[in-house]
């Protein structure tokens, strides 16, 4: 290994698939609900943290959007947003492109200024105040339907100065992504980038539907694509990045254990693999923790992490001097432990 970062100067990476309301912790959780007078079925903190387990996604999603009542005011979008990009930077994040989920706060009465602006007062300043580079990605509700989907697109145009993406997350078996082509036409006219969940519980045709139907440039997840050989040869002779969260996908049961992850064949076959936390209160841990497990149960070495790193910076849709200049930093990296 010619590469062993310091904690304190860890590589700079782009977090390319985090949902901002998956970093609701626990002691945020109870102390949101207690200020803005919500109720839930605990407030005993361990117990909370008890109900972080899941059997498979459907499991998680029904806690995850029962906890989103909580947020209510501008302030606690900021609280949000700010607490992970804190963590974020800590773990060596220079780029996050978050996603959060605007059907779920409209259902809970909160209207999309709030929740723009909320969130806007947070990566608006993350640059001076955390070192990170962040833009959000909007997140439609497979599960909702595209017409819907085409409503909350239409109606967030109004803030189409404060999101960059749209995306497409939730339950996925059952909601495949061709029915949404109209949603990501209006995207792609208003020059929004274009992402979606696709492989993670659904096999490779969710993952080509993306890709020719949605016209997608990244692919949220992406595990089950080595079960389609001519699938593999396209995700890698385009280097369409495959935006993986490992810990998230044990936590989903989609892998026993993260010794039994895909993830050194999917980088072996040469696929544009990203690491990256998805639901980091949920699953067990931030960016940094994914690496430390990815080290320790799959024998991850430092050349590879440099490469996933490497990935991550390309991948993402900062502007290209931005890119150049953190892989620049990767690169001097790894020439001082060459």
């Amino acid at each position: 290994m010619f590469f062993s970062p310091a904690p304190a100067q860890p590589l700079p990476l782009a977090e390319l698939h985090m949902h901002i309301e998956g970093s609701l912790e626990p002691e945020m959780l109870l102390r949101l609900a207690r200020r803005n007078a919500v109720s839930l079925p605990t407030e005993d903190l361990e117990t909370l943290r008890g109900r972080y387990k899941f059997d498979d996604l459907q499991s998680f999603l029904n806690l995850y959007y029962e906890s989103m009542r909580v947020l209510r005011t501008e302030r606690d979008y900021t609280e949000l947003a700010d607490a992970y990009l804190e963590r974020a930077a800590r773990a060596g994040v220079v780029r996050a492109e978050i996603f959060f989920d605007p059907q779920t706060h409209l259902e809970n009465g909160i209207p999309l200024d709030v929740v723009f602006n909320g969130l806007s007062a947070s990566l608006d300043s993350a640059r001076e105040r955390f070192g990170v580079s962040a833009d959000l990605i909007l997140c439609v509700e497979r599960h909702r339907g595209p017409e819907a989907a085409e409503r909350v697109l239409r109606e967030a145009l109004e803030f189409r100065d404060r999101f960059i993406g749209l995306g497409m997350d939730s339950a996925e078996v059952g909601y495949p992504p061709a029915p949404f082509k109209p949603v990501y036409d209006i995207a792609r006219a208003e020059g929004l980038h274009l992402v979606a969940h696709a492989g993670e519980e659904a096999g490779p045709d969710y993952i080509w539907q993306a890709l020719d139907v949605l016209g997608v440039e990244r692919i949220d997840h992406g595990v089950r694509a080595l079960e389609d050989p001519a699938l593999v040869d396209r995700l890698v002779a385009e280097q369409i990045p495959l935006t993986v969260c490992p810990l998230s996908n044990v936590s989903l049961k989609v892998f026993r254990e993260l010794g039994h992850h895909t993830l050194p064949e999917m980088i072996g076959r040469g696929l544009m693999v990203t690491i990256n936390s998805d639901d980091p209160a949920y699953f067990g841990g931030y960016l940094d923790d994914n690496f430390a497990a990815l080290r320790g149960e799959l024998g991850i070495d430092e050349e590879t992490v440099a490469r996933l790193a490497e990935n991550s910076i390309r991948a993402s849709f900062a502007p290209e001097a931005e890119k150049a200049g953190w892989l620049a930093q990767i690169a001097a990296a790894r020439g001082a432990d060459a």
